[in-house]
């Protein structure tokens, strides 16, 4: 018994948000160690890796023609099953300081709406890292166990989760999921939008990364009592030049109108589809917003208007998935209860 309780302080045991846009690592007694964007830059002529993570996402678009920056998840789940196995396995050697001679147990938040297909991937990805135990969680019950919400009692709790490239919205009792949609739609849709915009109003070429900066900094959901702008840099379409200028709140909004019209949408079937008992519960206790594309601005305020239910931010939005993964790792029955085939 000595030396079990001695090889369980050793456990690395890992909870991981695999997220599109950031993948974030949670160490069983230490927290989260790995918060980083789940980026990989690989060298075309020799097909090595340069750099993962933060590294990588600082070339990104700005690398020669050798060198290339992919992301590979696509819309919550493994575009490139290669990649995102060596992208996990470095992001897990980092986080246990490179020894994994004790294989642990992980944890890994997974969209809802994600096919049997794409669960095995992810799950093979995680073994092929030396793991002794892999359990999928779905990512709204991770985010609404990391939020602190009392997923076991028999009460309504209503959780969207807004990630880089998915949208959860579920409504959880009794530690299931009563109902839940899963729409690819989210923070990347988002930038991608907003370029898409500036492309066509301003003939002006922005790269991903200022399209994310200007979601950030003046991107809305609901008008602002204040007007903000920023200069932005692109290249001019027309002349083939560097050009700068400078964009509105307002602007952004309109940019963005659709893809939060499809949120705010898919936020209101799930409603409408409440069982009557669960839904009167979201009167009182109202909505709960996870995730970074969640931080949105006025966001909160914009579904308020549209439900007319209370809306509350987690404590930790960007790290709630993770957060609650982690806490599984604490509570095997629970974990057991809740885990996907």
């Amino acid at each position: 018994m000595a030396i079990l309780s001695f090889l369980n302080m050793l456990s690395n045991d890992v909870a991981i948000d695999l997220g599109t846009a950031t993948t974030l690592v949670y160490i069983k007694g230490k927290g989260i160690v790995i918060h980083e964007p789940s980026i990989v830059a690989i060298n075309k002529a020799t097909n090595k890796i340069e750099a993962i993570g933060k590294e990588a996402k600082e070339m990104f678009g700005r690398t020669p023609g050798n060198i290339i920056t992919i992301r590979p998840m696509k819309d919550g789940v493994i575009a490139d099953f290669d990649i995102t196995e060596k992208m996990l396995t470095y992001f897990i050697k980092k986080a246990c300081n490179r020894h994994l001679w004790l294989r642990p147990c992980i944890v890994i938040g997974i969209p809802s709406g994600i096919t049997q297909v794409e669960k095995r991937a992810v799950k093979d990805s995680a073994i092929k890292t030396k793991a002794s135990e892999v359990y999928l969680i779905e990512e709204p019950m991770a985010a609404a166990i990391g939020a602190g919400l009392p997923i076991t009692e028999p009460s309504g709790n209503i959780i969207v989760d807004i990630g880089g490239g998915t949208t959860e919205v579920a409504v959880i009792s009794m530690a299931g999921i009563v109902y839940g949609q899963s729409i690819r739609v989210a923070g990347n849709e988002m930038d991608m939008a907003i370029a898409q915009y500036i492309k066509k109003k301003y003939n002006l070429l922005i790269g991903e990364k200022t399209a994310e900066e200007i979601k950030i900094k003046i991107g809305t959901a609901y008008p602002l009592e204040q007007n903000l702008s920023m200069e932005i840099k692109g290249r001019d379409l027309v002349e083939g030049i560097p050009k700068t200028l400078v964009i509105n709140d307002t602007e952004v909004r309109e940019a963005l109108s659709e893809t939060i019209a499809t949120i705010v949408d898919t936020i209101k079937m799930v409603l409408e589809r409440t069982p009557p008992e669960l839904a009167a519960d979201f009167v009182d206790k109202g909505l709960i917003l996870t995730g970074g594309g969640s931080l949105l601005l006025n966001l909160d305020k914009r579904l308020r208007e549209e439900t007319g239910i209370p809306v509350s931010y987690a404590e930790k939005p960007v790290e709630a998935v993770v957060i609650g993964a982690g806490i599984l790792l604490q509570d095997t029955n629970l974990l057991k209860r809740i885990a996907i085939d």
